[in-house]
């Protein structure tokens, strides 16, 4: 087989509108500017990527993501894309961090290889299972109308729900007690405070949220107090899932090595790309620690993507992918992961599969042709 190189890259962006406000304990959102990679290489085949910005959690912008990528996207041009763990490299010797923007190139090239191989990227990724289950994440609202909104998503197949919290500890527990006794017992109910507890309020409420028969606890304090998490999981009855801590492979080493966490939520975006997503999910297996997969507020491309990561990994024993679900329109018309009776099913054609896009919603940004070997320092 001989060398197919890259030939240019091409950037847009497209507006996602979210069918409700979506609020945690960080903020409010109404919609997300996402930002698309399209990858070619010299046979005129084309690779997809897509990437969510968080300022919060990421520290990147849509803005910032596309300067980025003016730093990025240039070195990719003339390489094989066959040669992963190269453009990684190289990637990030040309900047540190601005982990969205290396994601979207980097699935996009992830979804040539795919496609030059005639392969499905869950199967490339290891072909452990064909479907996983998801959860679907409820904003916090008043309790009532939580219940109300599990109500529905029960009705339409959901079997896991993960409600935010993480603002007045009264609040967050009548929150989780009127989900409960609206959906019943053989509702999985899962808890995310996306760090909005002291390490005292932590294991006060978990403590009393036991009683609701909650299956794990996300993040209960600040990304950085790895130790204070430690500290809640020996406390606590609930399992703790360690999320906006790990970014990378060497957060899910340091997570394990202090016994903080009784999961790891692997996020692309966090990541960095695939590759990396990967080496967190092998360090947590090495350490016992099962992982779940999770979201920003991808459209369909990366979370397509994701459900391929999902199937592919023994280690990912759950999913948290449910935010193309929430948006008003998605960037993909057609193709993207399916989703039945709460479970996400990746397409079984090459690479990430043959996603059909909405034109009308992409903003064309740039097109990179010429090689940049980017600068070292």
């Amino acid at each position: 087989m001989g060398d197919l190189l890259i030939e240019r890259v091409e950037i847009y962006e497209a507006k996602l509108l979210y069918r409700q406000p979506f609020t945690i304990s960080l903020g409010t959102s109404t919609y997300s500017v996402d930002v698309i990679a399209k990858v070619y290489d010299d046979e005129g085949n084309v690779g997809l990527g897509e990437t969510s910005p968080s300022r919060k959690i990421l520290g990147e912008s849509e803005h910032t993501i596309e300067a980025a990528m003016r730093d990025i996207a240039p070195i990719l041009i003339g390489e094989d894309p066959e040669r992963l763990e190269l453009i990684e490299e190289r990637m990030d010797k040309a900047i540190l961090g601005n982990t969205a923007a290396k994601l979207a190139l980097e699935m996009a090239v992830i979804d040539l290889i795919g496609k030059r191989r005639k392969i499905p990227l869950w199967r490339m990724l290891g072909g452990y299972r064909e479907k996983i289950e998801t959860d679907f994440t409820i904003g916090i609202k008043k309790p009532e109308e939580m219940a109300k909104d599990a109500v529905e998503l029960v009705s339409r197949g959901f079997r896991v729900l993960k409600l935010k919290v993480g603002t007045n500890p009264e609040e967050d527990l009548a929150r989780v007690k009127a989900v409960r006794d609206a959906v019943g017992n053989s509702i999985r109910i899962r808890i995310d405070a996306n760090q909005g507890w002291s390490v005292k309020t932590a294991v006060k409420v978990l403590n009393e949220m036991q009683r609701y028969d909650v299956e794990l606890a996300e993040q209960p304090v600040k990304w950085n107090d790895i130790e204070g998490m430690a500290e809640v999981r020996m406390m606590s009855p609930i399992p703790i899932m360690a999320d906006e801590s790990v970014h990378t492979p060497e957060d899910a080493l340091k997570v394990a090595m202090m016994e903080a966490a009784d999961y790891i939520n692997i996020k692309l975006t966090k990541a960095g790309g695939i590759l990396k997503a990967r080496r967190i999910a092998e360090i947590s297996e090495a350490a016992g620690i099962p992982n779940m997969i999770g979201c920003m507020m991808e459209g369909g491309i990366s979370i397509t993507a994701a459900v391929h990561f999902a199937c592919g990994m023994r280690n990912v024993v759950t999913s948290d992918l449910d935010s193309d679900i929430s948006l008003k329109q998605d960037v993909v018309e057609d193709g993207s992961a399916k989703l039945e009776n709460g479970y996400r099913i990746p397409p079984d054609e090459p690479g990430l599969g043959n996603l059909r896009l909405r034109d009308d919603m992409l903003r064309y940004i740039a097109t990179y042709k010429e090689r940049s070997e980017g600068e070292e320092f």
